[in-house]
């Protein structure tokens, strides 16, 4: 199972391909997609997305799906779904608690 990520061009926020072809701060939005077909039209929507100036730097990236939980396989992912690495109070992972 794969998500399509990628950073948003106007403010480099991590960014996650959701439904209807929309762009969501959070990895639990995203639209998961089987397949290598799947993934290939997926990416096809992000490269037009980089086209059109909105990301920069899509790729695929491998998730798991436990209970409708998305969770990232590798850490460097999971980085950058939870946020900076700063203090718990000041990247968007302050506002986790709230989502």
């Amino acid at each position: 199972m794969k998500v399509i990520t990628a950073n948003r061009l106007l403010d480099g926020e991590a960014v996650w391909l959701g439904a209807n072809v929309t762009w969501v701060e959070r990895l639990a939005f995203a639209e998961v997609y089987e397949g290598k077909e799947a993934v290939a039209d997926a990416l096809t929507v992000a490269r037009q997305a980089e086209a059109d100036q909105k990301i920069v730097g899509a790729y695929d990236m491998d998730v798991t799906v436990e209970d409708g939980v998305i969770a990232a396989k590798r850490l460097r992912e999971r980085i950058r779904a939870a946020g900076p690495t700063t203090h718990p109070q000041l990247g968007k992972q302050s506002g986790l608690a709230s989502a």
